[in-house]
């Protein structure tokens, strides 16, 4: 059995029913409070999307990387997500995998621990409620640490102080 971390978001329809229904189908041991906050910009836009509901969810799992990210695939879809995933796109649910017990993957289409979720607030903060002492296994600091070195002021999408 893997302990293994997902970062959970919803902007679109009832942000707070599709992320109750992606902790039920995860049979999620633990759930942080669903965080409100704005959505980040692709580059060059400038029509702001309706805020996130951001979460982290601790899953105590029996599969192997992979086939996690494709039951977090299959839990986004039946929430209403499209299969094509548009990056920067509004979306019913998005599930990312975070981390996968103490393991470093770097695959065509999965990568774990997450390549942005030191840089994200949004990720860290809910992150932090659960697992403030879980050690990103590249960084080799904490998530509690990650989070301090994040500017205090900083938008949800702002960039880690530090060099990876």
């Amino acid at each position: 059995m893997t302990v293994a971390f997902i970062g959970l978001g919803s902007n679109l329809g009832d942000r707070a029913a599709h992320l109750d229904a992606a902790v039920k189908a995860l049979g999620a041991a633990r759930v942080s409070r669903y965080v409100e906050t704005p959505a980040l910009l692709a580059p060059g836009d400038t029509k702001p999307q309706p805020a996130y509901l951001n979460a982290a969810a601790e899953v105590h799992t029996e599969l192997a990387p992979r086939a996690l990210l494709e039951r977090l695939r299959e839990i986004e879809q039946a929430e209403g997500r499209p299969r094509e995933r548009a990056k920067w796109q509004a979306r019913t649910l998005d599930l990312d995998l975070l981390l996968y017990g103490d393991r470093v993957i770097d695959e065509p289409g999965l990568e774990v621990p997450h390549p942005a979720m030191h840089e994200r607030r949004f990720v860290l903060e809910p992150l932090a409620e659960l697992a403030p002492h879980a050690l990103h296994p590249v960084l080799r600091v904490t998530v509690a640490e990650l989070l301090a070195r994040l500017d205090p002021q900083s938008s949800p999408g702002s960039s880690f102080r530090g060099a990876r």
